[in-house]
């Protein structure tokens, strides 16, 4: 397929415009002067149809969850009921400005403030920050809101501990936050080795980020112990709230003893979240962390919603009140499935992902060989005999029409070599879960007789294998003249 550049003829157009009729008026008179470019850009110049037909074609190339199956392990790439797509586009709400007053936008306040009863409801928390924007930005304001607390106390607690398990945001948001990073390592069975948390929390660390189900789908069996650990030191614990999508109507996060959450609306509450956004990461705290909430907090006020400004809120971590169309996904989506359909959500990802870890595992090796949650960890490791690396697979399984899996992570041990990680959600049904499987078999036979097939794939998409670390290290950003 041509690029636009390369559709460009000199002189066509894609507009027309009306006669100036202010010939006495220079345009350019009424644009600031850092405004205006001195150089003429390189655009292309098509026809409008060259247009339409360029992106309509260009679209169509495009792999999305409303074409095919996303296995992606920890990214929840589930369907998005469309119903919740119309509901936030709705004309009250969309075109509801940030900067009016309350009186008018009680709507909007309801919606946010009904959203957070139930996601307290659900996760046992007392209150519920809305504005931050994405999982790694609640996790940031988690750790402050972590840091703020001890400052408040006057405690200079300066470390974190967090699992060689982990997010890679969760080192990250702490290294932030200003705290310095210590590592838990797992145990036999892939959960956090309780001896080693016990030697590492002193009265130094803030506490713990933990992630329930671990990040290779495994849940934390201790984690009533961990909380101890931690809780008698005097100490916080902080939970990862990306692989909800396993305990919804299960278990609460609180009944648990965490101190703090945060929620990927845009993943367990059903916006699909990928391509950057959008996202919502929504901030659970115990009575106890109320005050340091940031601001603004939506309230009921004498039978009207206002907002709240929090005692010793950390701040403002966004401008206005959150990524609204996201939060009135998850309203939506939460309504339509109810509470016994939470439930319900959690049981089937489970299913399916213990279906697939059962079928497959006599193919491709599970890194622990036990039961799972929402996500399975197999490797390809096998196949290196003859040639052939768990990229190799990957790239294989985009020929038969599927998004692959995500790859080499884990990266921790036993996780070192060649890991897949398959999380195939709970909107998937076992026709489309049988078809992947048959198609990773398959593949695997195709790999002992066929290995030159895999190394070269995939054959039959868009674009043939191309050199992701050379185009990570030297992107082209720019068209070059010709």
């Amino acid at each position: 397929m041509k690029l636009i550049y390369e559709r460009s003829v000199k002189g066509r157009k894609g507009y027309s415009l009306p006669p100036d009729e202010f010939e006495e008026i220079n345009i350019c008179d009424m644009i600031p002067e850092y405004a205006i470019s001195k150089e003429k850009k390189n655009l292309p110049e098509v026809s409008e149809v060259d247009v339409v037909r360029h992106f309509t074609n260009l679209s169509r190339l495009n792999y999305g969850v409303d074409t095919g199956f996303y296995p992606l392990g920890s990214c929840t790439m589930k369907y998005n009921p469309k119903i919740n797509e119309k509901l936030s586009t709705l004309d009250s709400f969309m075109y509801a400005h940030p900067c009016s007053d309350t009186k008018l936008v009680q709507g909007s306040l309801e919606v946010m403030y009904e959203l957070e009863q139930y996601l307290k409801e659900i996760t046992g928390m007392e209150r519920f920050a809305l504005s931050p924007s994405a999982g790694a930005h609640g996790e940031l304001t988690g750790v402050l809101i972590m840091r703020k607390y001890f400052e408040d106390k006057g405690e200079k607690r300066h470390k974190m501990i967090i699992p060689d398990s982990a997010h890679g945001t969760n080192p990250a948001s702490s290294a932030m936050a200003g705290f310095e990073v210590v590592e838990v390592r797992s145990n036999g069975r892939g959960t956090i080795d309780i001896e080693h948390l016990s030697s590492l929390m002193d009265e130094d660390t803030a506490g713990i980020m933990i992630t329930n189900p671990n990040t290779v789908g495994l849940f934390e069996e201790e984690i009533l112990s961990i909380c101890k650990i931690i809780h008698d030191k005097g100490g916080l614990v902080y939970y990862d709230g990306a692989n909800l999508n396993a305990l919804l109507g299960i278990v609460r996060p609180a009944d648990t003893g965490v101190d703090i959450v945060h929620l990927n609306l845009h993943k367990t509450f059903s916006t699909p979240h990928g391509g950057g956004g959008p996202g919502a990461g929504a901030v659970g705290v115990k009575k106890h962390l109320e005050e340091f909430l940031p601001a603004p907090l939506v309230s009921e006020c004498n039978g009207v919603y206002c907002f709240e400004f929090p005692r010793k809120s950390i701040g403002r971590m966004r401008a206005f009140s959150g990524n609204f169309p996201v939060l009135l996904k998850a309203y939506a989506w939460i309504l339509s499935v109810g509470r016994e359909g939470l439930r319900n959500v959690s049981q089937a990802s489970i299913i399916n992902a213990n279906y697939i870890l059962a079928r497959l595992k006599p193919y491709y090796r599970p890194s622990y060989d036990r039961f799972c949650m929402h996500e399975c960890v197999l490797t390809g490791r096998d196949y290196k005999e003859y040639g052939v690396k768990t990229l190799d697979i990957a790239k294989r399984l985009m020929d038969y029409g599927f998004h692959p899996p995500t790859i080499y992570f884990p990266h921790f041990a036993p996780f070192a070599q060649e890991t897949m990680m398959v999380e195939p959600t709970e909107s998937e049904s076992k026709d489309t879960i049988d078809e992947f499987i048959d198609t990773m078999i398959k593949i695997t036979e195709e790999a002992k007789e066929f290995p030159d097939i895999l190394r070269s794939a995939p054959h039959n998409t868009p674009v043939r294998r191309l050199d992701e670390a050379r185009a990570a290290r030297v992107p082209i950003l720019k068209l070059e003249e010709k």
